[in-house]
Order: structure tokens, then sequence, then C-alpha cells
């Protein structure tokens, strides 16, 4: 992953509990353009408790629901229901940190919080889960009001975008791409 210059880098909003967002992620990756963007993570769902709460009813239902879509939009797709949905501002706030001391590591720890979440139903709210997955950066105090504050200016700068759905590729010239769209739909946006 090499990164672009931030003038020509691709903006990727995501939420870690979006299965959509998971999918078009490893999909990025896949495609190897995942190096072009400045992933961003907000929260599309901040009314999500910590730690994360069991699902069933009609959130159970919607959860399978969303699931199975993604299964049919991602064949191959490595993906398990999850018992529920984290708040995932913690996530987040740590990615912010992780990114800005090493942007390789930040994006390792963003792939594997969603893998984490998607693959292994961790609850990424929890701290004791969040400090196993940064691994060797994480210390007590990483997570600090500068990162707290990058965090509120992606989530401001996604609200001004005018969607309120996740994931969305903003590109350099303002173009928007919103949701999991086929991977020729992706290549084209990045063309």
């Amino acid at each position: 992953m090499n990164p672009t210059p931030a003038s020509d880098r691709f903006l990727l909003y995501s939420d870690f509990n979006c299965p959509f967002c998971y999918a078009l992620h490893e999909r990025l990756h896949e495609m190897g353009v995942v190096g072009r963007c400045e992933w961003r993570g907000v929260q599309h769902a901040p009314q999500l408790p910590r730690p994360m709460k069991p699902w069933d009813g009609s959130l159970g239902a919607e959860l399978r629901h969303e699931v199975a879509m993604v299964q049919r939009l991602a064949p191959g797709l490595p993906i398990a229901l999850p018992p529920g949905k984290p708040n995932t501002l913690p996530a987040i706030e740590l990615a912010v940190a992780l990114l800005r001391k090493d942007l390789r590591y930040g994006m390792d720890f963003v792939q594997r919080t969603y893998r984490a979440f998607w693959c292994d139903g961790r609850d990424i709210s929890d701290p004791l889960v969040l400090k196993q997955l940064a691994g060797e950066y994480f210390t007590e105090d990483i997570v600090d009001g500068e990162n707290q504050l990058v965090a509120q200016k992606w989530e401001t700068a996604w609200h001004a975008t005018g969607q309120n759905g996740v994931p969305l590729l903003v590109s350099p010239d303002g173009d928007l791409l919103v949701g999991c769209v086929p991977q020729e739909q992706v290549r084209q946006f990045f063309t």
C-alpha cells in the first residue's frame, strides 16, 4: 500500500459496524486501490450501546437481512452474523490515533477491526478487544483530545456531503459513490 499524495486521495467514510463498509473495504484491498484512500471512520448509528448487546426480534432480523445482502453483493467474502452491533466511537478514535502515528499500521488496524467484528463477532467497543487489535502501538493514553477532535472533524465533513449513509467514497474532484457497489463501478470511479 503506497500512500497517494493528499490532493489525489479519495475519502472513504466508513463505520466498523456496517457490513457494507466492511465489504467495500475488503473490495478496495482486493482491487489494490485502498492506498489511494484516506479512511475516515464515522458513526452512522451513534446511539448503539457499549458494551454491545445481543440483537433479537426485529433488530436481529434486520442484522440477518444486512448480512444476507452483503453475501449476495460480495460472494466469497468471509462474513458471519454477529450477535449485535456495538458503538464504534472507541474503535474510530483509536483508529485515528494509530493512523496519525503510523499510516500503514493504522490501516492494518482498520482491516483487523472490521474482520474481528464481521468474521469473529468480537465486541469492538470493548477496551480489551481494542487493546488486542492495536497491539504494539497501544498505550493507555494513545487516544487524546487531538485524536478525538480529528474524529469529530471527520464526522462533520461526512455530514457536510449531504449523505447520511455509509460507505461513502468522495473523489478528489468531489464526485460521490455511495454504498457497496459492483467492482466494475468502483473501478470506473477510480479512473
